[in-house]
């Protein structure tokens, strides 16, 4: 295996990793900033009260996109094993 190759599949791991990670992410930042501003402006400073909705909107999130991600993960690891005879000979 050639440097270059090594580097060619950490990089295409590295994107499916960020795309598929990215929606539960940025919904539990939005979450997190919109508890936030809430906690602000009522003035209450329970640190708690941030974990209930972003477990619950992280939940729903997986619940709609997790067949996006699992088929993004099987198509990648698919093409993955499929590579590894051109890799070896």
């Amino acid at each position: 295996m050639s440097p270059e190759l090594v580097i060619n599949l950490v990089q295409q791991a590295l994107y499916v990793l960020i795309i598929v990670a990215a929606p539960v992410l940025l919904v539990s930042l939005v979450v997190g900033l919109l508890v936030s501003v809430l906690q602000a402006a009522t003035q209450i400073n329970e640190m708690t009260l941030t974990f209930i909705p972003k477990l619950l909107a992280m939940f729903l999130v997986l619940v709609l996109a997790g067949p996006w991600m699992l088929s993004t993960l099987i198509d990648y690891t698919t093409r993955l094993f499929k590579s590894i005879p051109g890799m070896i000979g």
